[in-house]
């Protein structure tokens, strides 16, 4: 496959039309095991209360969840809930919106790490992305993922697919490979739409082996679980893990 290249929009759309059907699907199951070990664990509503923090720590333990994925504030809660587990910290930054300023982003997430994140799930500038400000996306990413790096933690770009074009989703996981974050996500689940399998595919073609991919935003069953895996997903962004495990439907919302 030639390489991708952020100028080369001829070869992006010939990429894209070839490759619009050619999902990553192995057809293979999973055992509830496998599962487990994929999901985030997922609590960012703004309601969210001290007290469902704990609920979703004691479901992650008992689960053998890979984390539980919190906003910044309850990051010492979590990490102090999950000490002596096999599950992570994870913390989103910049979120929902990724808009504010890469200082802001890297304080936080510098702010989240000393509190014993492991993990940090950072939003991108999705203006500046289609303004075709590429340079400032990759400096936003590299601020953050640099950050993470020194500091022994890993970076999830989450690129908000819901509000970008097929020839976006390229460039916005393109960008995210030359910063050397360890992940592109699809969705904060908070700006409408959610993972597809269309997508993960297209973001696993992309990024190959260099990155990981994270499956978020309405992955409520077993089976959307099992389509993510299979189309390529290696992590699974959810606030319904204990249902997907127990086989049964879910209606919340967000991540």
């Amino acid at each position: 496959m030639k390489k991708l290249r952020l100028d080369d929009e001829k070869y992006i759309k010939e990429f894209l039309i070839k490759n619009k059907k050619s999902l990553i699907n192995l057809g293979r199951t999973y055992t509830n095991k496998e599962i487990a070990e994929s999901i985030d664990h997922t609590i960012l509503k703004p309601e969210a209360k001290p007290d469902d923090i704990i609920n979703i720590c004691n479901e992650a333990i008992e689960n053998k969840f890979a984390s539980v994925c919190v906003n910044s504030c309850y990051a010492p809660l979590v990490t102090s809930l999950l000490d002596g587990s096999s599950v992570k910290t994870c913390v989103v930054v910049g979120f929902p919106l990724g808009a504010m300023s890469t200082a802001a982003k890297v304080a936080e997430t510098n702010d989240a790490i000393e509190f014993g994140a492991n993990e940090i799930d950072m939003v991108i500038n999705v203006g500046m992305l289609k303004q075709e400000e590429y340079k400032y996306v990759y400096n936003d990413i590299k601020a953050v993922s640099d950050v993470a790096h020194e500091m022994n933690a890993i970076c999830k770009v989450i690129i908000e697919t819901s509000l970008l074009n097929d020839v976006e989703k390229v460039k916005a996981c393109l960008i995210s490979k030359a910063a050397k974050a360890d992940f592109v996500k699809t969705s904060t689940g908070f700006n409408g739409g959610g993972a597809t399998v269309e997508d993960i595919s297209l973001m696993k073609l992309v990024v190959e082996n260099k990155l990981k991919v994270k499956a978020s935003g309405g992955v409520r069953t077993r089976e959307d679980a099992i389509n993510m895996l299979n189309a390529g997903a290696n992590r699974i962004g959810a606030s319904a893990g204990v249902k997907i495990i127990a086989n049964q439907i879910s209606n919340e919302g967000g991540d």
